[in-house]
């Protein structure tokens, strides 16, 4: 069995260095683990893979947690989890303050000029990239125009597409059986010399199912959920905002399916036009800095979650900058304990049901509705970063250019995202220099 000590310094190790979103952070744990360290065959890889991608929440931080619990339980679990978010929060964190005290600087607003253009195109290069793999067929085309229709023409609630999506699948998968399948991870088995935990490895035994854990660990996480809103609510009653961060981001953990594109419409509803806790632009800001630090890039809500416990002095007046370290970790904490909960106590049952039909349609169906989700964000970004005031006014046509060669650079060049950013803040100095 592998030492603790050496996965603790591994999993810490690659809190710092997963950039790239999901697949390039499932790349880099593929090559560690299976490739160079042979701590888990292709197979126990793949078999953990596939039934995080069914969860709602960051598959790839899920990921981690799996393979942490399967090698070494619980804490195992508890601590890959963990290190996989904490040195994002903590930089998330620092830039979040930077960004509230000089945010309005010259150089800073320069860098922000070129990085907004830049994540316009980021989105819309990610609603190709799942598109292409979530639409299928004509249904799935349809269920993505409906969504996209109910979110940028009704201003529906992201939640009722979600639950619309999933009824549509249900019913496709018993009248039209064989137009949805599952979006669990297809890739070809390569085999890399025995490994840990090999194909043939029995199950350790805290990872089979049993009623009695199931319900401990589900006590125990309703303990971790409950105590601290119970505080909060206390503290600040239901209309404070931590309070309000708490269940909001509460709820915006279980509609996560198809990773954090897909729930930022939701969190863009609730955190700007619902509670004001930031604007739309500064949303546009967070993820520019999410897409550039390790970690999820869920991790938006940190930024989010410091801005708005700045922004609303969630601790009272004069302490502004405490109030938003605080909100914070209140946010981040709120957003990633489901995933726990998911892991230890949900992943024996959704292994038990892997292959299931009747669980695949309706999943094939929400995926499919994520396209239309994601191009809905991928307009709100172009609306707000080409005609920052108003289709009434002028179109920016420096950002617009920043845009397109972005796209250019993506779909044409193949261009990593670290390198557009970069390359496009220095475009926005430019510009602005030359202006």
């Amino acid at each position: 069995m592998v030492p603790f000590g050496e996965a603790f310094w591994f999993w810490l190790k690659l809190g710092f260095i997963s950039f790239g979103g999901p697949a390039g952070q499932i790349a880099v744990m593929h090559h560690e683990l299976v490739e160079k360290r042979h701590w888990l065959s292709e197979r126990r890889f793949l078999h953990g893979l596939n039934y995080c991608m069914l969860l709602p929440g960051p598959e790839a931080q899920q990921h981690a947690t799996y393979i942490g619990w399967l090698m070494h339980g619980t804490w195992g679990g508890v601590v890959a989890g963990s290190l996989f978010v904490l040195p994002s929060l903590l930089i998330l964190t620092l830039l979040s303050w930077i960004y509230l005290v000089s945010g309005n600087t010259p150089l800073v607003a320069a860098l922000f000029y070129g990085i907004k253009p830049a994540v316009t195109a980021i989105v819309v290069h990610a609603c190709y990239r799942i598109g292409s793999r979530a639409l299928k067929n004509g249904w799935h085309v349809a269920i993505a125009a409906g969504a996209f229709a109910a979110l940028f023409g009704l201003r529906a609630p992201f939640p009722v597409v979600i639950a619309g999506a999933a009824l549509v699948g249900v019913l496709g998968g018993r009248y039209a059986p064989g137009r949805f399948t599952s979006r669990a991870h297809q890739a070809g088995e390569k085999h890399y010399g025995p490994a840990t935990l090999d194909d043939d490895t029995p199950l350790p035994a805290h990872a089979s199912f049993a009623w009695e854990r199931l319900l401990r660990t589900t006590i125990v996480c309703a303990l971790l959920w409950a105590g601290p809103m119970l505080a909060l609510f206390w503290r600040y009653g239901g209309q404070g905002t931590l309070t309000q961060m708490g269940w909001f981001f509460t709820k915006a953990a279980f509609l996560t399916f198809g990773g954090a594109y897909a729930v930022l419409p939701y969190v863009y509803q609730g955190a700007v036009e619902q509670f004001g806790w930031l604007t739309a632009p500064q949303m546009i800001d967070g993820l520019a800095l999410g897409e550039t630090t390790p970690g999820p890039l869920i991790m938006v809500v940190t930024f989010v979650g410091f801005m708005g416990g700045a922004h609303k002095a969630a601790l009272g007046p004069g302490l502004e900058w405490q109030a938003g370290v605080v909100a914070a970790m209140v946010v981040t904490y709120f957003t990633f304990l489901p995933s726990f909960f998911f892991i230890f106590a949900g992943a024996p049952l959704i292994e038990a049901s892997k292959g299931n039909g009747k669980l695949a349609a309706p999943l094939a169906a929400i995926t499919a509705a994520v396209v239309g989700v994601i191009l809905n964000l991928a307009m709100f970004f172009a609306y707000h970063v080409c005609w920052p005031q108003g289709l009434a006014g002028p179109p920016d046509w420096p950002s617009a250019l920043i845009a397109g060669l972005g796209l250019l650079a993506l779909f044409r060049f193949k261009l990593g995202v670290l390198s557009l950013i970069g390359a496009s803040a220095l475009l926005g100095l430019l510009i602005t220099f030359l202006r």
